[in-house]
């Protein structure tokens, strides 16, 4: 693998192989894609229309598949859109920062794991809910900006294998209280709660040999504390259309 600087998006081209590996670095991610559908509601139109905000290589796309909607992948990577686009979603190259979708296009968007990789954040929010028509759903998750969330994301998780080296720069984490001011902004409440992974899962991944590893090896499990990693999910305000 290449030698980049932290956070660099083309460490997602070197790590293509990575996205569907039962067990691989990217297992945790399908955890968090499964926590994310399961907030996801059946469309309530037809036509509805799901964006999936750096969709990377189409993790989420199982788990909405039958709710109704056509969904959207927006990402940098060409590697990433490809796999999305095998799994039935359409695919636009685009940055989170400057969506390539009209105001109030999408019923849904959802950012997974997107937004501790922003340099920034108020635009990038700002991007999320323009998109989002009057009385859609936001749906998202996070790192937090916390001693705690840059220990077990970074130290740890780079030691242990739970995370590529270099994947993410700490100096990115989002504060829960910044993000949540910010989509009100945009008049959209966000609600947030904890996530951890659960225990057995987390042993499974880490320790059984890798030709023993099948998925799903476990599953992210709601928490109160928010030190690592949470969610969030808010309304955009005003009336549908």
């Amino acid at each position: 693998m290449r030698l980049l600087p932290r956070n660099d998006p083309r460490q997602y081209d070197d790590l293509a192989g990575e996205w569907w590996r039962p067990g691989g670095h990217f297992e945790i991610l399908h955890w968090l894609a499964a926590a994310r559908g399961a907030l996801v509601p059946r469309a309530e139109r037809p036509e509805a229309v799901l964006v999936d905000a750096g969709c990377g290589g189409g993790l989420l796309a199982p788990h909405v598949q039958r709710l109704g909607y056509r969904h959207v992948g927006v990402d940098l990577r060409r590697s990433g859109l490809e796999q999305s686009a095998s799994r039935g979603v359409t695919p636009v190259t685009g940055d989170v920062t400057a969506l390539p979708l009209a105001d109030g296009a999408a019923d849904v968007v959802v950012a997974g794991e997107i937004l501790e990789h922003v340099t920034d954040l108020p635009g990038t929010v700002a991007e999320l809910c323009r998109v989002l028509r009057p009385g859609g759903l936001l749906v998202l998750d996070t790192v937090n900006d916390t001693p705690v969330g840059r220990f077990v994301t970074v130290t740890l998780g780079e030691r242990f294998g739970a995370a590529p080296v270099g994947i993410h720069d700490p100096e990115l984490f989002v504060d829960p209280g910044e993000l949540t001011a910010e989509c009100a902004k945009h008049g959209v409440r966000l609600q947030v709660r904890g996530l951890r992974p659960s225990t057995i899962g987390l042993v499974r991944w880490l320790f059984l040999p890798k030709g023993t590893r099948s998925r799903p090896l476990g599953r992210m499990i709601p928490t109160r504390s928010t030190a690592v990693v949470y969610q969030g999910m808010g309304r955009k305000q005003g009336e549908s259309r």
